[in-house]
């Protein structure tokens, strides 16, 4: 298998699903002959022709109405939203229009569509560009919420988005988005709403998505080579629904459970995660659930982001908290 960014791995993601279905279209600001802002449409217009892959208007409250038009007469649109902090123009048919139509009309239409964005800290990104806004949408019920972490799981799910009935979005991190990876050739999916176990322990569980899959990773290694201690890390990839199977299993084993996210700490993900473990797996619990996040302010600007997200530092003292409890 190649060696390729996420990028690259996004952009052949669209490739398979135009070539596959001429319904696919894919469209947003300077998506067309530019390539979008990372070049992650690069090359598609060239392809497949302005009428499959086209630019629209500075107008993010378009893009989200065509979409939505466009979902519910047969065709399986690819919205692009430059930027995270921009989908509140958008807000009405991500939230509201999108994932109501099958409830709304009874099942006579659905609404197969793709919204993408670029998000993340890390990069000291400009004001509203990086903000971790996936608790706006996790909490709309009617819409698949996705969140890669390596370019393999960022082909294999953009693919499952495209494909799915309903509308999906898929926020592909920043700091990620040039990171490296084995992705193979040609189609292949991964299953929206299952979690990936992406390292095995028994002593700790770490539940998390996105670049914080990465800072996990670094922090269960610290661990293991200043204490001994075997942490387990899940990555959720998807984060709405969430697979709380994969979670309740290791943490029955472990007894132990931190939840680390780059979103601020109240009412996110992690809050989700640690009520359903309460839920259904309190009595199996050695020490409290801990949240390792920023904290509940606006993201910071760049002279001091790194302060504000979650380090592998954090999530050791947070791994020695419940091993120590």
């Amino acid at each position: 298998m190649a060696q390729i960014t996420m990028v690259k791995a996004i952009n052949d993601a669209l490739r398979v699903e135009l070539n596959r279905d001429p319904n696919v279209l894919i469209f947003g600001e300077d998506v067309g002959k530019n390539g979008g802002v990372f070049r992650v449409t690069d090359g598609l217009q060239k392809e497949f022709g302005e009428d499959r892959v086209f630019d629209t208007p500075l107008a993010e409250s378009g893009i989200g109405g065509l979409a939505v038009g466009l979902g519910t007469q047969g065709f399986r649109p690819v919205a692009e939203i430059q930027f995270i902090g921009f989908i509140f123009e958008a807000m009405d048919s991500i939230a509201v229009q999108a994932p109501r139509m099958r409830y709304r009309s009874g099942g006579r239409y659905n609404c197969p569509v793709t919204f993408r964005t670029p998000f993340g800290a890390g990069v000291k990104p400009p004001e509203l560009h990086g903000d971790p806004l996936e608790g706006l949408l996790t909490q709309t019920p009617g819409i698949k919420v996705v969140v890669p972490s390596n370019p393999y799981d960022a082909k294999g799910l953009m693919i499952s988005a495209i494909r799915d009935n309903d509308p999906v979005f898929v926020l592909e991190h920043l700091k990620l988005y040039f990171s490296k990876g084995e992705v193979p050739e040609g189609e292949y999916t991964i299953p929206l709403g299952k979690a990936n176990v992406v390292r095995e322990g028994s002593d700790v569980t770490i539940i998390t998505y996105g670049a914080m899959v990465h800072t996990s990773l670094k922090a269960a290694e610290l661990a293991a080579r200043e204490r001994g201690a075997k942490v387990e890390v899940i990555d959720l990839r998807t984060i709405s629904p969430i697979d709380t199977e994969t979670i309740i299993k290791s943490v029955e084993k472990t007894g132990r459970a931190i939840v680390v996210q780059e979103a601020q700490k109240s009412a996110g993900v992690a809050a989700e995660v640690i009520a359903q473990i309460n839920e259904k797996a309190i009595l199996k619990l050695e020490a409290p659930v801990l949240r390792v996040t920023p904290p509940d302010t606006v993201i910071a600007f760049p002279l001091i982001e790194e302060e504000w997200i979650p380090s592998a530092a954090r999530v050791v003292s947070a791994i020695n908290k419940v091993l120590d409890f």
